[in-house]
């Protein structure tokens, strides 16, 4: 197959996220031919500007359109792609130099139709992105499900960082409305469409995430509340590790109250967990500072996600509404 790499990047009021992106493409090593669709949704603060810096050195397309979500944004771009592989990417995303010789060599070698990579903490990001970076990559947080190489599970692509050929978009249809979960919703179209995913180790991003610990709340909590829903699409997907936060949340309030009873060990056990999450992120990171925000991460991330995933299990099973009329501000309207 003769691979045409078409690069979408959906954006939303992040001209300065963007800058860094196309900056880091100027510095790929790979010398195949490539595109960059830019899908500007909606945006009060669009980027148009910074991409025409880039027009003269990079192969750019730019679009904008009204603010529908950056699962439509996505496909957006893709219909309007000249290539025959898409590489999807979020904006806050930073290419190490060779990250698109990584893909094409992947590709080349053994050719899959969906593929996902990792994401990475470059040095420059804050201790507070370090420590959300390592909770939302670490096995020991996640299962690896966000690129790790010891994944739980068969490797469901993200997209921040994902690929996905021409053919396989148009047989599953594209993303859909719901953000987050839109890329896992459109995994497993992939998958009942007869293709396969793979996890490229070596493609891995740098996700500058711009978030604080009330937004990384949030968007952990949503995350929460989008697997059951997912679950009820696509019940052969279902897996007792969705439950896990929320039986870790259970499993610390009993923990404290069998405490005051004077019962120590299931603390005990926590302690160790908590311990053992600290020596991980310290070997990784290097910093005692982002060492310990990441036990504080981790909290954060099981009791959003935790509590997300109660809440929509029970509603999604026992109410008689659709999960767009339970949840509206997990799904984008139509444009």
């Amino acid at each position: 197959m003769d691979i045409k790499l078409s690069l979408i990047i959906p954006v939303f009021n992040r001209p300065e996220e963007i800058r860094e992106l196309l900056e880091s493409l100027l510095e790929q090593k790979y010398s195949g031919e490539y595109e960059v669709v830019i899908v500007e949704d909606g945006s009060t603060v669009d980027s148009k500007e910074v991409i025409a810096r880039f027009e003269d050195s990079l192969q750019i397309s730019y679009y904008f359109k009204s603010n529908t979500g950056p699962g439509d944004s996505r496909n957006y771009g893709m219909q309007r792609a000249k290539g025959n592989y898409f590489i999807v990417l979020d904006s806050d995303c930073i290419l190490p130099p060779n990250y698109l010789d990584e893909v094409y060599k992947e590709l080349k070698s053994n050719f899959v139709h969906c593929f996902g990579g990792p994401d990475a903490a470059d040095s420059s990001f804050t201790t507070i992105q370090k420590a959300i970076n390592y909770v939302m990559t670490s096995f020991w947080t996640t299962g690896g499900i966000r690129g790790g190489k010891k994944a739980v599970g068969k490797f469901q692509p993200r997209s921040f960082n994902m690929g996905i050929s021409q053919e396989a978009f148009q047989k599953a249809g594209g993303f859909g409305r719901i953000h987050p979960g839109e890329d896992p919703d459109l995994t497993f179209r992939i998958w009942e469409a007869g293709y396969d995913t793979r996890l490229f180790p070596n493609a891995y991003v740098y996700h500058k995430r711009r978030v604080d610990w009330n937004k990384f709340y949030i968007q952990v909590n949503k995350f929460g509340m989008v697997r059951p829903i997912l679950t009820k699409w696509h019940p052969k997907t279902a897996r007792i590790t969705y439950w896990f936060p929320t039986f870790f949340l259970f499993g610390i309030i009993a923990a404290v109250a069998l405490f005051l009873l004077g019962i120590v060990w299931p603390l005990l056990i926590y302690f160790f967990y908590f311990l053992l999450l600290f020596i991980d992120s310290l070997a990784k990171n290097k910093s005692l500072i982002v060492a310990f925000l990441s036990i504080y991460a981790a909290l954060v991330q099981f009791l959003g996600y935790g509590y997300g995933f109660l809440k929509s299990t029970f509603l999604v099973n026992f109410s008689k509404k659709k999960p767009e009329v339970l949840f509206p501000k997990l799904f984008f309207k139509k444009a």
